[in-house]
């Protein structure tokens, strides 16, 4: 795969809500999965295949201890990128109701 293949699979693993969710939970470092499918309020199933498909991504490290899994993000740049998006989402959402804001008041 080249590179700008790899940044797309990067980019796919990051981009879906509850990745996002699970990303700024372990912005504060390593959890186990036993306290991530909780505090995003997802079943453990689902909440380990996104954590899989992070991980097979690349963005993650997995750890086992005993029966526990624990989880942390592999490179803190995965924290600027999702920032970005975030940065981008909020001028978009500030041009579109400046649009909005035009056509009502025609």
């Amino acid at each position: 795969m080249d590179m700008l293949g790899y940044s797309a699979e990067v980019l796919k693993a990051i981009a879906q809500p509850t990745r996002l969710r699970i990303i700024e939970l372990l912005r504060d470092g390593e959890h186990c999965v036993c306290e991530i499918f909780p505090a995003i309020g997802h079943e453990q199933s689902n909440t380990s295949r996104h954590l899989q498909t992070m991980l097979k991504s690349g963005i993650l490290n997995q750890r086992k201890d005993g029966l526990k899994i624990y989880y942390s993000l592999r490179y803190p740049e995965v924290l600027e990128i999702v920032q970005l998006a975030g940065q981008i989402a909020a001028h978009e959402a500030a041009s579109r109701s400046e649009l909005f804001n035009r056509k009502e008041m025609r």
